[in-house]
């Protein structure tokens, strides 16, 4: 597997303790053919490869816990990953994040923090961005949160949503896909909501000072 982080550096948030975790060398992820071929560091600092996903129903989000409890029993799984890079909306560390998301009883697998957009962005990012299927509107990069990928079992991408589509569409993808009998032919949900808990966030730890 393609380790995600080939190192880690202190970047322009460390000095609020956050550690940005650097990319792996480019042609890992120009030769990677599904996402299964990448590992991710959560946010405990634990590297974990994404083969571990493979057959379910995989949702990269940040509010979609009571999804989670809805589908869990048929293999969905979330994953969240934070990213700091629009308007500074995620300044917390990673363990702010995890105590902040354990607050509100989220049920879903936490990544660290990373780099969406440019040289340091995550080699799975810069992977998904490139596929015919995930280019953007006016450029491939990653306008702002909420941009969402479909990747199918295969771990290919399927289809790319924008920020502004309505997210309802997980739940009709989901829905959709429940009336196969055969659950083979069930796709890969990927659906990518850059981690903003930003002003959440610091409202909880500016009234947890009061």
């Amino acid at each position: 597997m393609r380790p995600l982080y080939a190192f880690v550096i202190f970047g322009a948030v460390a000095s609020s303790g956050v550690l940005l975790a650097m990319s792996a060398p480019t042609e890992d992820w120009q030769t990677a053919t599904s996402i299964y071929d990448f590992s991710a560091t959560d946010i405990d600092g634990n590297v974990v490869s994404l083969e571990k996903y493979r057959g379910n129903v995989v949702i990269i989000t940040n509010v979609f816990a009571e999804m989670h409890a809805k589908y869990a029993e048929r293999g969905l799984r979330i994953l969240a990953f934070p990213s700091n890079q629009f308007g500074n909306q995620e300044p917390g560390n990673e363990s702010q994040i995890k105590q902040f998301a354990q607050s509100y009883n989220a049920q879903f697998d936490m990544f660290a923090k990373i780099d969406v957009n440019g040289p340091n962005a995550h080699p799975l990012w810069k992977w998904m961005k490139e596929q015919p299927n995930g280019k953007g509107f006016l450029g491939n990069s990653i306008k702002w949160n909420f941009t969402k990928f479909l990747i199918n079992r295969e771990g290919q991408v399927m289809k790319r949503y924008g920020p502004m589509d309505d997210p309802s569409v997980c739940t009709n993808i989901l829905h959709y896909y429940r009336h196969y009998r055969d659950y083979s032919f069930c796709s890969t949900l990927v659906y990518h909501f850059i981690f903003s808990f930003s002003m959440w966030l610091w409202n909880h730890l500016l009234l947890g000072a009061c």
